[in-house]
């Protein structure tokens, strides 16, 4: 009974690893829409067995980074231009709802690292490190909502939306990004007021910038 106790908990940190390795390289656009991870590949690379393995890819299954193919493997999710804006759409009417759960528990020191997050952006000159801060920035707005089902949803949609952000980021020059940067300190100074109506408003409109810049960029869909 100890024996198969401790042959679980080896085989959940294993999963737990390799599954951490794996989601951090999807994010970083490492493994673009698309492309497979082979299970008998990632137990090579990582000396773990199937088993272990296969788990970790049920895990990112469930945060929306992988999918599931019968007879084929996982995949990094492939999405069209059509299945990214209905995404953002959701993301449009469920993050502000996440934003207004979530601010009665922001804290001073919160508010602070959301100031310290945006001056990072800012000082960005090549956009390298964008895509990381800003969903950092972001999720920290949500840290407080309590509505399990609400974030675990917003979670997969940030994640299954990644790698477009991405692609489209890396498409522009950073002087375009000065009305992301005016509606994050708008974000910030409603936060600061704990006005969830204008919070929202902002967040909404944010989002719906973002969406229809993406979308009118079909060119960053082709050949994925």
């Amino acid at each position: 009974m100890i024996e198969t106790t401790l042959t679980t908990t080896a085989h959940r940190s294993a999963s737990e690893r390799i599954a951490a390795v794996l989601r951090a390289a999807i994010l970083a656009g490492e493994h673009p829409p698309g492309s497979w991870i082979r299970q008998a590949d990632v137990a090579a690379k990582y000396g773990a067995s199937r088993l272990p393995v296969r788990e970790a890819l049920r895990m990112l299954e469930s945060e929306g980074l992988t999918e599931y193919h019968p007879h084929q493997g996982a995949r990094v999710p492939l999405l069209s231009l059509h299945e990214v804006d209905v995404a953002y759409q959701m993301r449009e009417r469920l993050e502000p709802l996440a934003l207004s759960e979530s601010l009665a528990g922001l804290t001073s020191a919160d508010l602070a690292a959301l100031k310290d997050l945006q001056r990072r952006i800012e000082l960005d000159d090549e956009l390298r490190n964008f895509i990381e801060l800003d969903r950092e920035f972001h999720l920290l707005t949500y840290s407080h909502c309590a509505i399990d089902h609400l974030m675990t949803t917003v979670n997969r949609l940030w994640n299954s939306t990644q790698p477009y952000r991405r692609l489209y980021v890396s498409s522009i020059a950073k002087s375009a990004l000065w009305i992301t940067h005016a509606e994050h300190r708008l974000l910030i100074e409603a936060l600061e007021r704990r006005d969830p109506f204008d919070g929202e408003r902002v967040l909404g409109g944010h989002i719906r910038r973002t969406r229809t810049a993406l979308i009118s960029r079909p060119d960053l869909f082709t050949g994925l």
